[in-house]
This record gives structure tokens, C-alpha cells and sequence, in this order.
């Protein structure tokens, strides 16, 4: 029977021989798909270097360009027919000097410093010339952009002289000329681009909206050159052009061996039968052989429930500092300790999880940083090894990003930004399932990566991109509608709100002034963050100027609100979250308010006498959305100027959302604006006061203060820090979780109530860390 049942599983040579010819069609077959898949894929990567040097010249190319034109009224400035001119006031010979022989110049003019005329009819005369004046006036140097005038697009050059500002237009082509010129291969997609405007574009104009993943700034110009290539596919079973090419040889080469073999070109060995001391007798066959004597098998050690259905990467040797790993978000400083590879592990490390939890989808933004295109593209890399399908939405404000996450039904979402940090700062916001990471769960990235925890799938994930910022703006304006229009500056601190939240809020029915709306990573103007008040000084100014029903700014990213008044007040984010509750409580009777241990001390009973349940949180986004989630709050807000609406929205912070919401209640209201704010309770207070730590850590700084310190007659939080409630005021001492530095702040009913209460938190945290340089 054993000799039987060998015979039947040996195939004879005969028969092998009758099947090489079929088997060598698959091999043809098989080398032909892996062959044109090893091509098409080496095609794309050779699309996707020649239009990465298209980019660059064209980037390098504009810059040259700028700098020329900006050099030549530097230097016609500085020309001694100019400047007796301009010494003698007579502004038509100092322009008529100007312009004298310039090539290609269609007009030079010198507006006094005022800008009276222009402000009179600000949208006929041109929002962006007129930003383009005050930025010539307000510096040492050429400022110039792009702008329409006449419904023409040109570029502009500005700068301050003793009567005022030269203004100096140009044709379009000087600029770019050289863009226009470059070499790029047909495929690909090419553009200039200014803020939100295609200033010139070539190519493949589909790819427009996946163009920003590839953008490279031009220098500091606010100018950027942006490129977009075809999806690639991957290759069969995962493989790289390369490999696939090698896979297709060699079944090339088995294909004609088995034809050779067919035909009798080349004979095979006596199959089955040896020679032993004369006599004839059986070998085994592969399969025989291999049951009697398998080969060892490695077994990677795995860990507890880990599917065996992919592969770990080798260990890698990139440093990744864990320091970036904070207690709300990843955030990190690029070149120091974030780079394209440190962002590649992170995204191999949210795919992970998010292959843990069964997740397949996940939605990736960015904020308008410099770094956040290459820093996206590393990001994207890693969740597509981890077999995860990424939906990228582009430049895109953090809600945005939190948004699609449930309107793509993804679940998931990536928001890249450095958020109101300085320009060379970048982080990661980040939701898995519907929960933003925080503390423990950050902490696992980083773990993962240290462990080498990491999933890499036998197929990478697909790529799509998608602008959403339409279906985000319809989906507001459907719900927002103002009552009455209302005139607002919108300062976004050319963060990446600029390029949104100016079309959000004309289409709920305001009359909108833009302030800093370009998007430029740079920040030029001032720093994107509306909780420090120096920050709100041009806005205030603006809306002024412009006799404004009110002034809003947004932080970096677009996920935090500041307001000012038309008389300069700035009203704090606690106080607009009194105007949010009220109106929540109107039609939600009881319903729960969270704010953050930062906020005033006439929250609770605002939202007491409103009908109201007041809770008081931990400081934090995520921690208050966690808080939300587990209570079912309908608002929520922190001093920080983070706000929170279940009610008609999703949950998740949202400066943008929050503006819209905050013009809809003062529409609907028969008092001015300024009216209704400053009628909210207010006390004596200071904004956030931070003390930077240079000597061991702010938490352990709070620690030892909260262990010994006793405030008579206070009432003591310590849930976050230590907050000390009296009749008359409160103070405030806690750790950021962000930065290595303590942020305290002050209330109370009258300026004496404040001055006591700060000099009884500065007199102990003295006592208790001397080397601390107070600021309050």
C-alpha cells in the first residue's frame, strides 16, 4: 500500500513534460504583468523626480524674479533724483523718477501715510493693495504680492517713504516668466500660488486639489510653487518597480527553460530512478523529501492576539526623541526633532493602532507651515505601509481635518500643525475611532516605535485626495444664518484659517474684512495666537478703521477664537462662553456646561441662573472632549479659546464653527454688538501669565506647591494645579503640558481683591522656588 501510494503522488516525466508548455504561458504571462507593472511604476517615479525639478526651478526661478524687481525700487529709492524729490515733497517728480526708464512698469504712485482715501471705499480700491501698503509702511523693507486691480492680476511692490508709501505695479509676466519657462514633462501638474489663489498654473489641472501635499514654498515671499503627479498603483503582491522588473526576468528565463524542456532541448534527469549497487530503485519526490526531513521554519516571537497577517520593519535607526510626545498631541521642532522620517514612524505607529482596532480609513490635513508638505508626505508614507487608505484633504484648517473624519466616514484623522507655535514648530493632532489621543495613548506611539510595535502590511494602503472645505462651509451655512449682516475683520495671523473662514462667514451672511488671510507659514505679521493680546493690537486698529461690528482672530490652525469689540475691548474666551451657554440653555434646559479650571468664577453661577449644569475640567482639548463624550455635555470651552458645541455640531473644538455660532447670537440680538458683550459679567482680571521653568519641571514645581500650601478662607480645586477660590476673586497655578513653564491666572471683584490674591501665590511659589523669575 506504501509503495502504492508513492507511485500515485510521483508524476511522471512524461506527463511533466506535457505540462511545461502550459506552465511556460503562466510564466509568460506572469513576467509580462510584473514586467509592465515594474515599468508604469519606474515611468511614475521618473514623472514624480522631473516634476520635483520643475518645482524647484520654478521655485528658484520666481525667487529670482521677486528679488529683481524688489532690488530695482531699492535701489531707485536710493537714487539721488528720488530723494531730492522726496526731500522737497514733490511727490509727482519723486514718482515721474521712479517710473523713468523701468521696463515693463504700468504705474507708480505715492499715497500719503493715512490711506484716507483708500479706506473710504476699501472694496473698490482692493483689500489685498491695501494690505500691501500698510505691510510697505509698517516695514524696512520691499513688500510685494500679487494682487488684481481693475480685475487685472499684477504684481505689486510697496514701500515706505517720508510722505507716505510707493506703490509700484508691474505686469504679471515679470514675475513669472521664469515659472512659465521651466522644462516640466506632460503628466504632471505645475502652479504658483498665492494664499488660495492659482497665480499661474500648467499641466494637468485635475490634480490641482492634490498639488499643496508637494507645494515648496518660494523663500519668504508668501509665494509657493505646488505639484501634483498621478496615484501611483502598487505593484502585484506589494513589489517596487525594481524588484518587479527582476520578478519579471527570471520568469522569463524559467518560461523559455520550460519550453527548452518541452521541445527536447534540454533533457531532464532520470526522474525516479537511481542507481545503487546495481540495482534499480525509487528517489522520493519533493514532496516525499520535505515530509521526512522539513526545513526549519523561523518563527518570529509575537506578540499576545497579534495577527501573523504582515510584517514587522527592520529595527530602525532613526532617533525619535520622546519628548515630542506630549500630553495632547505630538509636537516637535523640525530639523531638532521632528523629520520626514521621525513623521513616517508616527504614521506607522497610528496605523498600528488603528490596525489593532480594525480601523482602514483615516483623514490627513495640514496647517500652512513651510515643513508641512514634506512632513505630510512622510506621515501618509507610514500609515500606507501600515495597509491604511489615506484620505488626504490638503491645506486645511484642524477642524476641517475633525470634520471629515465624520463626513468621509473615516472615523480617523491626521491634523499636521505646529498650531499657534512659532514658524519652525510642527505637530500632530490626532483621532482614532473618534477618540482624541492623549497622555497614556500618545505615550503608546512613542512606545511603539521604541519596541519596534510596528504593523507593515503585505499591500500598502490606497491614497486619495479631496477638498472638503466646500461641503465644511455648506454644511454651516445650511445650519448659520445671520439675521441682520454684520461688518467683521477676520485677522487670521496668516494661519491656514485665512483660506476658509473669510468665504464661511460671507456665506452665513456677514460683510467680511480680511486681515492677514494669506496663508504663509512665516507668520510676517504677528503670531497666530489670539490668547496673547499684543497679538490682537493690528486687529483692533482695523476694525477701527473700518467701523466694524466686531474683530475676530484665529490661532494657526484654526481650532480657537479671539474677539475684540469695535471700541477695542478684547472680550475673553470665558466670557463668550457665557454668551454660548445661555443660548445652548434656551433650548436645552439643564444641560451640562464644562469649562476648564482657567476660566472665571462667575461661570457657575451664569449657568446656574441660566438653567444650567456647570462642571469645571482639567485644562486640555482632548481631556475636555474625553470629558464630554463621558457626560454628554453640550458645550464646553476653555480660557485658551477653545470651544466645544455637541449641540448642532460634532464635539470637537472648532474656531471657525465658533465664530459662526457667536455672529448668529448677536444678529438675532436688537442691541449693537458691543452691547451685548460687554453686559456679560465681568471682574478685574489678567489674561494667562506664564513663568518659565528653567530648573527641574513645572509639574513637579506644582506638586510641591499643592503639597504644603494653605490659603485661608479659600476653597481648593486640585484637579488640574491648584485653584483657590475666595468671595471676592480666585487664583490659579498649574503646569502647561506643552511647554516647561507654569501658567497662573488672576480674578476677583475689584483691583485691591486682585493685587492680594496675586501676592499671596507669589509670595509662596518664591518661598518654594526661588530661581523662578515672576512676571506677574
Amino acid at each position: 500500500m506504501e509503495t502504492t501510494n508513492k507511485s500515485r503522488a510521483r508524476m511522471p516525466v512524461g506527463d511533466l513534460q506535457r505540462a511545461l508548455p502550459l506552465l511556460a504561458v503562466l510564466l509568460v504571462l506572469l513576467a509580462g504583468l510584473l514586467g509592465w507593472s515594474g515599468v508604469r511604476q519606474w515611468r511614475d517615479a521618473r514623472l514624480l523626480t522631473d516634476m520635483e525639478h520643475a518645482r524647484d526651478a520654478a521655485a528658484t526661478a520666481v525667487q529670482s524674479a521677486y528679488d529683481k524687481q524688489s532690488q530695482e525700487l531699492a535701489r531707485r529709492l536710493a537714487s539721488e533724483p528720488v530723494k531730492k524729490a522726496l526731500a522737497a515733497g514733490d511727490t509727482g517728480a519723486a514718482t515721474a523718477a521712479l517710473r523713468e526708464g523701468w521696463t515693463g512698469v504700468e504705474h507708480v504712485e505715492i499715497f500719503d501715510g493715512g490711506l484716507e482715501a483708500a479706506y473710504q471705499d476699501a472694496p473698490a480700491f482692493g483689500y489685498s493693495k491695501l494690505a500691501l501698503l500698510e505691510a510697505g509702511m509698517q516695514s524696512d523693507q520691499i513688500a510685494a504680492r500679487v494682487l488684481k486691480e481693475d480685475k487685472t492680476t499684477v504684481f505689486g511692490l510697496a514701500a515706505a517713504v517720508p510722505q507716505g508709501v510707493a506703490y509700484v505695479r508691474l505686469p504679471l509676466p515679470l514675475l513669472t516668466v521664469g515659472f512659465d519657462g521651466v522644462q516640466a514633462p506632460p503628466g504632471g501638474y505645475l502652479a504658483l500660488r498665492q494664499g488660495a489663489f492659482n497665480v499661474r498654473e500648467r499641466g494637468n489641472s485635475g490634480l490641482q486639489d492634490g498639488a499643496e501635499r508637494m507645494a515648496h514654498a518660494v523663500g519668504k515671499t508668501g509665494l509657493r510653487v505646488a505639484t501634483a503627479v498621478p496615484d501611483s498603483e502598487p505593484g502585484p503582491l506589494g513589489l517596487d518597480a525594481i524588484p518587479a522588473m527582476v520578478a519579471a526576468v527570471l520568469m522569463g528565463v524559467l518560461a523559455i527553460v520550460a519550453l527548452l524542456v518541452a521541445r527536447g532541448g534540454i533533457r531532464l534527469p532520470a526522474l525516479g530512478r537511481k542507481k545503487a549497487e546495481g540495482v534499480d530503485g525509487d528517489e522520493p519526490t519533493l514532496g516525499e523529501a520535505l515530509l521526512r526531513e522539513p526545513p526549519p521554519t523561523p518563527v518570529a516571537p509575537r506578540q499576545a492576539g497579534e495577527r501573523d497577517d504582515g510584517a514587522r520593519p527592520a529595527r530602525t535607526t532613526v532617533e525619535v526623541d520622546p519628548g515630542i510626545f506630549r500630553a495632547y498631541d505630538i509636537r516637535g521642532i523640525v530639523g531638532k526633532t521632528l523629520s520626514i522620517e521621525v513623521a513616517e514612524l508616527i504614521g506607522l505607529a497610528i496605523g498600528s493602532v488603528m490596525r489593532d482596532e480594525d480601523l482602514a480609513d483615516i483623514v490627513v490635513g495640514r496647517d500652512g507651515r513651510l515643513s508641512g508638505p514634506d512632513l505630510v508626505g512622510g506621515l501618509i508614507s507610514g500609515l500606507r505601509k501600515a495597509g491604511r487608505n489615506v484620505i488626504d484633504i490638503g491645506l486645511a484648517p484642524t477642524p476641517v481635518a475633525y470634520f471629515g473624519a465624520y463626513h468621509l466616514r473615516a472615523g480617523s484623522c491626521v491634523a499636521l500643525t505646529g498650531s499657534h507655535n512659532p514658524p519652525d514648530y510642527n505637530g500632530f493632532k490626532i483621532v482614532v475611532g473618534g477618540q482624541t489621543l492623549s497622555g497614556d495613548a500618545i505615550t503608546d506611539l512613542y512606545e511603539r516605535i521604541r519596541d519596534n510595535r510596528l504593523y507593515i502590511a503585505n499591500v500598502p494602503g490606497d491614497l486619495q485626495q479631496r477638498d472638503i472645505s466646500t461641503d465644511y462651509i455648506q454644511r454651516i451655512a445650511d445650519d448659520v444664518q445671520l439675521e441682520r449682516p454684520l461688518k467683521v475683520v477676520v485677522d487670521a495671523g496668516n494661519g491656514v484659517a485665512g483660506d476658509i473662514a473669510p468665504q464661511l462667514l460671507e456665506a452665513i451672511g456677514a460683510d467680511v474684512i480680511p486681515l492677514y488671510c494669506e496663508v504663509d507659514g512665516t507668520f510676517p505679521n504677528h503670531h497666530p495666537d489670539p490668547s496673547e493680546p499684543h497679538n490682537l493690537e493690528d486687529l483692533i486698529q482695523t476694525v477701527k478703521r473700518f467701523d466694524a461690528d466686531i474683530g475676530l482672530a484665529f490661532d494657526g490652525d484654526g481650532d480657537r477664537l479671539g474677539v475684540v469689540t469695535k471700541e477695542g475691548a478684547v472680550i475673553f474666551p470665558d466670557r463668550l462662553l457665557m454668551l454660548f451657554a445661555a443660548d445652548v440653555l434656551e433650548r436645552n434646559p439643564g444641560a451640562l456646561i464644562i469649562y476648564d479650571v482657567k476660566c472665571t468664577g462667575k461661570l457657575q453661577g451664569w449657568v446656574l441662573r441660566h438653567g444650567g449644569t456647570p462642571m469645571m475640567w482639567k485644562t486640555g482639548h482632548s481631556l475636555i472632549k474625553a470629558k464630554m463624550r463621558e457626560s454628554g455635555a453640550e458645550l464646553a470651552g476653555e480660557m485658551s479659546g477653545h470651544f466645544f458645541f455637541q449641540e448642532r455640531w460634532y464635539g470637537f473644538d472648532d474656531g471657525l464653527y465658533s465664530a459662526a455660532r457667536l455672529l448668529e447670537i448677536l444678529a438675532n440680538r436688537p442691541e449693537a454688538p458691543s452691547e451685548v458683550l460687554t453686559a456679560l459679567p465681568d471682574g478685574v482680571s489678567t489674561p494667562e501669565i506664564k513663568v518659565d521653568v528653567v530648573e527641574g519641571t513645572p509639574h513637579e514645581i506644582v506638586a510641591r506647591f499643592v503639597d504644603g500650601v494653605e490659603f485661608e478662607g479659600a476653597r481648593l480645586s486640585t484637579i488640574d494645579g491648584l485653584r483657590a477660590d475666595w468671595d471676592d476673586g480666585w487664583g490659579l497655578v498649574r503646569a502647561s503640558n506643552t511647554t516647561p513653564i507654569l501658567v497662573l491666572r488672576f480674578e476677583a471683584d475689584n483691583a485691591e481683591a486682585l493685587e492680594r490674591i496675586k501676592t499671596e501665590f507669589r509670595t509662596r511659589l518664591q518661598a518654594l522656588a526661588p530661581e523662578l523669575t515672576m512676571t506677574f
